[in-house]
Parts: structure tokens; sequence; C-alpha cells
């Protein structure tokens, strides 16, 4: 059985909830042949990183993927990349707000996500479920999740495949702001249901082709 790590971010900007979080937890009781574990990201550089830095180095699971909120989105957002830049437009729920600085000084200028990103675009298009690949993370603490955990994996040769989702607001998130798209907290699980089960099905595939030698 496949372990996937799926993990979501605590309410950032002045918001009440986190969509990301909320469909973690509610993927976490629906039951599945994939062990499903859930991490809570702090919105705060560098210790975001240090969180999805551990989850790599203790639990070294066959996939991570990362949930995050991305406002104004129609559909899920499946990252193809990302790069080594924090900028953020806003503080991080530690007034920290960084311009023009690298994530990793030195390092790579980006990341491809190591997810089957396409695969599972259509895999949820097939659902019915809105979802498009997106070659834009941003700049702020998503991104730098993203990037953080793509060049932990490099560096340290985890075979863990990683990659990033935004999911769009939720409907209460959604009142008051004027022509706000916004989807149900029971789509965005499904969708990340799907994620799950098409990844680790990927997984096994590859297993399958490419055999262990020891």
């Amino acid at each position: 059985m496949k372990t996937i790590v799926f993990t979501g971010f605590e309410p950032f900007g002045g918001e009440a909830t986190n969509p990301s979080w909320r469909a973690v937890e509610e993927l976490m009781r629906r039951p599945g042949p994939v062990r499903l574990i859930a991490r809570q990201i702090p919105t705060v550089f560098g210790q975001a990183a240090r969180a999805v830095e551990e989850v790599l180095g203790d639990i070294q699971p066959d996939g991570l993927v990362c949930v995050g909120q991305a406002g104004g989105s129609t559909g899920l957002r499946v990252e193809r990349v990302g790069v080594n830049l924090n900028d953020a437009r806003i503080p991080d729920n530690a007034g920290q707000q960084p311009v023009d600085q690298p994530i990793v000084a030195g390092g790579p200028a980006a990341y491809w996500s190591t997810l089957p990103t396409r695969r599972l675009v259509e895999a949820l298009g097939r659902a019915g479920i809105p979802a498009e690949l997106s070659y834009s993370a941003g700049t702020f603490v998503c991104n730098h999740v993203l990037y953080s955990a793509l060049h932990y994996a490099a560096a340290h040769g985890l075979k863990t495949r990683v990659g990033f989702i935004h999911v769009p607001y939720l409907p209460e998130q959604a009142v008051g702001k004027a022509n706000t798209p916004c989807m149900s907290l029971e789509t965005m699980v499904r969708g990340l249901e799907i994620v799950a089960q098409e990844l680790a099905d990927w997984l096994e595939a590859c297993d399958l082709a490419h055999p262990s030698r020891e």
C-alpha cells in the first residue's frame, strides 16, 4: 500500500478558514486503498519549508501533495513548477514580507513537479471536477513550500514524488467578494480523493515498469 502525505495551510490574509486544510482534514475521514497522512503547514516563510522537510525526512512517503488556497481560482490548479523566489504581496502569519529573495541561495532557478500533473488534471476532468494545469504557484508561501520540498527531495536523493495543488475559496469565503468564484468543500475533497487514487495507481504502475533489483 502506498503512503501519500497531504498538507494544508492554516488561515492567512485575514481569512477565518483555509480551504486547503479543511479539505485535507476531511479527506482523512474517507476510507480507501491508500495510506493517507495529513499535516498542517504554517503560513510562514521558513517554518513552512522546515515542516515539509520534516515530513520528507521522517516519513519518506511515496507521495507528497501540498495543497493551498488560491482565491479567484475557478477550479483545482495542479502546479507544474516551483521557482526559487520569495516575493510577498502581503505579510505572512509572522509578519514577514520578503521581496526578491531566493528560497535557497545558489539553488536552481526552478524545479518541475514530480507528480504526473497532466494525468491528474485529466482524471479530475473525467470526474467532472474543474481542474487545470498551472505554470505559476505564485511567489508566496505556497510556492515556497513547493520549491523547498522539491529541493529537499532532490538534494537527499529521495524517491518521494512531490507536487502542489491549489484550491479555490469555499462558498463562505466568497461572501462579500463580488464576482469571486468558489467551490464546495465536498467537491474539493472528491478532487483530492481522485488525486490520491490516481497517484497511487501511477506509482504502482511505475513499480511494475521498473522493478527494484535489490
